[in-house]
């Protein structure tokens, strides 16, 4: 059985979390999440990276809103992409704590949403970073709060 590998892996194993970020984001293919979730890198900096996304359909629960997993995923990749963009090549992490709060109710009438994710501080092991959803009109939609975990890649087995 072949092991499964990341898009990182594939297109930008050897450079820092940074590059590798950017690889995505100029990449025209997208993480599976992204894929199905209709997600798009907006824009990354060192320490900060912003997802950009309309939900449609697609996103919606039960009552007619889009689905709270939906900001929770959004605001997870950018933390978690945030922490990403000051790694090492060498370095990977995992969330640890993700705590949301929703503030306004998503629809698809609310048009784009931006998640923008934010390094708060990081050390040697864990790292703490924050995010925010957005309209267009940057009316407050979704916040988080994160902790992961900074930790050496597992040895490839090649």
């Amino acid at each position: 059985m072949q092991k499964a590998t990341s898009l990182i892996d594939e297109i930008a194993a050897d450079l820092n979390g940074l590059e590798q970020i950017e690889a995505l984001l100029r990449s025209p293919r997208k993480v599976g999440i992204f894929e199905s979730l209709k997600l798009e890198f907006a824009e990354v900096t060192k320490g900060r990276v912003v997802v950009a996304g309309i939900p449609d359909a697609h996103a919606y629960n039960p009552i007619g809103t889009v689905h709270g997993g939906y900001a929770a995923t959004m605001l997870d990749s950018v933390c978690g992409c945030a922490i990403h963009t000051l790694l090492q090549a060498n370095q990977a992490y995992t969330t640890l704590e993700l705590k949301v709060a929703y503030h306004r109710p998503i629809t698809r009438d609310t048009g784009q949403v931006r998640a923008i994710g934010e390094v708060m501080s990081a050390g040697r092991r864990v790292a703490f970073t924050e995010a925010r959803i957005v309209d267009s009109q940057d009316r407050l939609l979704a916040s988080a709060t994160s902790t992961l975990l900074i930790m050496e890649k597992p040895a490839s087995g090649k």
